[in-house]
């Protein structure tokens, strides 16, 4: 198949039962993290506890972060119902109900240690289910559905947000907490009933003999698959790809508070800008990739990647000015959505089926490390060169990325796509 290969109606993409299954699990994806992130810091603060162990609390994401290292056991075995796939999906979340549904019977300040082995165990088996969508998501979705299917994902992630931000927190006001985790935890069954509604993906005549195999086999595939030198550029691809973006924004609200804007001010016309515009773009880039190859969005998608980040250096010279804030921040999230789904697209373009669980995982790994690097480094590059120059560094940085293109994703090359 080459890139030039034609492409299906965008009714046939766009108006199937994947896309509905791609939304359903989106949902179920975001829900746990949300409640990690948003609902139990409120319900630790209302509850009295201090702001520097709620603080702490974030160290329960670190499952996020390494689900690389269980996944090989999700691809080597499967439990005794439902498929490799359907089962694991199964478990994961009924466990992630079971553990989100028990948390608030404990009082904070009676039995934070309890609430911090639940917590925990939410982002296990949250960040396990995960791993098992990928996988399904990737075996799935065709190469022209990966685009439109990984947008509607990651908006009905973002979408949410919603019950454990803002339908559970307005619930707090009228009945009690433990109530209150017992109707979001009901929100899972979203992610249940879809799971015993779809059917499993082929992916599961392709599971590895052993644990070895699980471990080994995915990186001896994906390195012998064009060649080490191929694959590495690849990989260096990945990390590079959103690198710049990532860096602009790493340091995003001091750099507002800089310039003189209010706190008021960056939380109505910064956030607000980023939500909707992030939004925006990974579904508009989910819209173009019905008429797109993957190759071709990641060109055009990067381009305004970095065009977007140019919005920050004007930004940084004219100063205080809540119009320009507003379409600066609307423009770089538009672009950094549209990069997303590009990314996401090409990641599990670059995944075997035969071991899509580790494969993916590993890429994703891979591709949340700029994120951690700008963090590390950026405050100390802003005190060095100011942030127009910084910005500019930025802009250059994301360079590279878009320069490996004409290896791992030519305009009019063939597609790399993984071998079946």
């Amino acid at each position: 198949m080459t890139e030039a290969t034609v492409r299906r109606n965008w009714r046939e993409i766009l108006l199937n039962r994947k896309m509905v299954i791609c939304i359903l699990q989106g949902i179920a994806s975001g829900l746990p993290l949300y409640v990690l992130i948003q609902l139990v810091p409120a319900w630790l603060r209302t509850s009295g506890v201090d702001l520097g162990t709620i603080g702490l609390f974030a160290l329960v994401g670190i499952p996020y972060t390494y689900k690389f290292l269980w996944s090989p056991f999700l691809d080597r075995f499967q439990p005794g119902f439902f498929g490799r796939r359907r089962g694991w999906m199964l478990v994961s979340q009924v466990l992630v109900m079971a553990a989100i549904g028990s948390a608030g019977f404990f009082d904070p300040e009676m039995s934070l240690e309890v609430i911090v082995w639940l917590t925990a165990a939410v982002a296990f088996f949250s960040a396990t289910q995960d791993i098992v969508l990928d996988a399904y998501r990737r075996e799935l979705l065709a190469e022209d559905e990966l685009g439109t299917g990984n947008s509607l994902f990651v908006n009905a992630y973002r979408l949410s947000s919603l019950i454990p931000g803002s339908l559970a927190l307005i619930l707090s006001d009228l009945i009690p907490w433990s109530q209150v985790f017992m109707v979001t935890a009901a929100f899972m069954g979203i992610g249940i009933a879809t799971t015993l509604w779809i059917k499993e993906t082929d992916g599961t005549a392709k599971a590895p003999a052993s644990i070895k195999e699980a471990v080994i086999e995915p990186f001896k595939e994906f390195f012998g698959r064009n060649g080490v030198k191929p694959a590495l550029a690849v990989l260096a691809f990945m990390f590079l790809y959103k690198i710049g973006d990532s860096m602009a924004t790493a340091l995003s609200t001091p750099f507002y508070l800089d310039l003189g804007f209010s706190a008021t001010e960056i939380g109505t016309i910064a956030k607000a800008a980023g939500l909707w515009a992030s939004a925006a773009g990974t579904l508009l880039g989910g819209l173009l990739m019905l008429k797109m190859t993957i190759n071709r969005a990641l060109w055009c998608f990067g381009f305004v990647q970095i065009v977007s980040i140019l919005g920050f250096a004007v930004l940084a010279e004219v100063g205080n000015n809540p119009m320009l804030l507003f379409a600066v921040v609307s423009f770089e999230y538009l672009g950094v959505g549209l990069g997303s789904v590009a990314l996401i697209a090409y990641m599990a373009r670059q995944t075997s089926l035969a071991f899509s669980a580790t494969q993916y995982a590993l890429f994703a790994s891979l591709t949340a490390l700029p994120r951690t690097f700008a963090n590390a480094t950026t405050g100390f590059l802003i005190e060095a060169y100011g942030y127009t120059h910084f910005f500019l560094l930025c802009t250059a940085i994301a360079v590279p990325g878009m320069l490996l293109l004409f290896w791992v994703a030519p305009w009019n090359g063939e597609d790399r796509k993984a071998a079946d």
